[in-house]
């Protein structure tokens, strides 16, 4: 006898079919939600970093390590050139300005400098002999311009007193006529003796401006081959540590060759590099700074080179006031330059979100702190420490700055 069976109800008939049917309509949710953006994420707190948005100072500077180095190198060159003779001073040695560093010798220029001064001693004698010339012919015209005067004065009183015996009737018209033209013509030959003298003088005095001339142009000449012995003494031009020197005995230097080089030691200045983003608002003068041991040491900016290279521009600076006590060649500091005043703005501290979303957004907190939201933001300025935000945020909101690594890109971050 066959056994009557239940009646299924619906539900039993057609399970399996509702449970797909469920399961498509749970997938459809998820890939709508997914990509309509809506995802929500649950972080931990202690896995994020939390900042407030603040109106606060913000100043605007970069931040570099610089290296300490000598305010100024200066390049030993050789003035003349020659063979290295005796190395005095070392590499590292602390020189006075004048201390000998090295002594060359060279034969030729010895030479050169015999033969001139040969030529100055030649030129002198030569002078001498001239010059006692010109004395002795000078001295033999005054002595004929004198005699010339005293004949002009005798025959002055001979013409006087044959004036006076011819009113007597004691000497005839003729001989009257005749001392006449004999005192007239010694009147005029004696003019003509003065008149040379003069010109005599005139033209000595010449003669022996343009021979002075040439025997200081001579004597100059001389003495200035004498000093270029001297320039065969290689010496410190200023006071500094001997850093360089790229000499061995025997050597054979050129005139001008750069052979070492002389750190001033008196004060130090810091080199650094900047990125090609700051080279139109970096300018010498700008205020700068290092911190040491908590304590502050203002810098000026002294020099700026605009070649960019690896797309960066080379800064150097100097200390304004006081520097650390242990500032040694090749000692790094980290260098603040400042770009500006400091000026009020809305703030936020630095984190890596800014690599993530490159500024264009970051996740807002609400105000139980439990939730936060993918937020729209601008941001102007930054600094090694803050961002300046232009849009978006307020004083007083609290964002999301690190943790975006893990975020992905969901809508809300729920908080716990």
């Amino acid at each position: 006898m066959d056994k009557r069976l239940p009646k299924r109800s619906f539900f039993q008939k057609y399970k399996y079919y509702l449970l797909a049917g469920a399961a498509f309509v749970a997938f459809l949710v998820f890939v709508i939600v997914s990509v309509s953006g809506g995802r929500k994420l649950r972080v931990d707190d202690e896995k994020i970093v939390i900042a407030n948005v603040a109106e606060a100072p913000f100043l605007d500077y970069v931040d570099a390590e610089g290296i300490v180095q000598p305010i100024q190198t200066i390049k030993l060159n050789a003035l003349e050139s020659g063979m290295v003779q005796e190395v005095v001073a070392e590499e590292g040695a602390m020189l006075k300005k004048g201390d000998v560093i090295l002594v060359l010798q060279n034969p030729e220029l010895e030479r050169i400098i015999e033969e001139q001064q040969a030529e100055w001693e030649k030129q002198r004698i030569l002078y001498e002999e001239k010059k006692l010339e010109m004395e002795q012919k000078t001295i033999l015209l005054k002595q004929q311009t004198l005699q010339a005067r005293y004949e002009l004065s005798r025959l002055q009183k001979d013409f006087a007193l044959g004036e006076e015996e011819f009113k007597m009737g004691v000497k005839s018209k003729a001989q009257l006529n005749v001392q006449r033209e004999e005192f007239t013509y010694k009147t005029q030959s004696t003019a003509l003796q003065l008149d040379g003298l003069r010109q005599d003088s005139a033209a000595t005095h010449l003669r022996r401006t343009l021979m002075d001339n040439d025997l200081e142009r001579v004597r100059k000449t001389t003495s200035h081959a004498r000093g270029r012995m001297d320039n065969l003494i290689v010496r410190a031009p200023m006071d500094g540590q001997l850093s360089f020197l790229n000499v061995t005995l025997g050597l054979r230097v050129g005139q001008s060759e750069s052979i070492g080089e002389i750190k001033v030691m008196d004060n130090f200045k810091i080199h650094t590099r900047l990125s090609e983003y700051y080279i139109d608002r970096v300018q010498v003068g700008l205020p700068a700074s290092v911190t040491y041991q908590g304590k502050k040491y203002p810098l000026r900016v002294s020099k700026v080179v605009p070649e960019v290279k690896d797309r960066q521009f080379d800064v150097d600076l100097v200390f304004t006031e006081t520097m650390p006590d242990n500032v040694r060649i090749g000692k790094s500091f980290r260098v603040q330059v400042e770009l500006g005043q400091p000026e009020t703005a809305i703030v936020i501290p630095r984190g890596d979100f800014f690599q993530t979303t490159g500024g264009q957004w970051i996740y807002k907190l609400n105000k139980s702190d439990d939730r936060a939201v993918k937020t729209p933001i601008s941001v102007g300025r930054q600094n090694p420490v803050q961002y300046e935000i232009v849009s978006g945020l307020q004083a007083g909101d609290r964002v999301v700055v690190s943790g975006y690594a893990n975020f992905g890109d969901v809508e809300e971050l729920v908080i716990k």
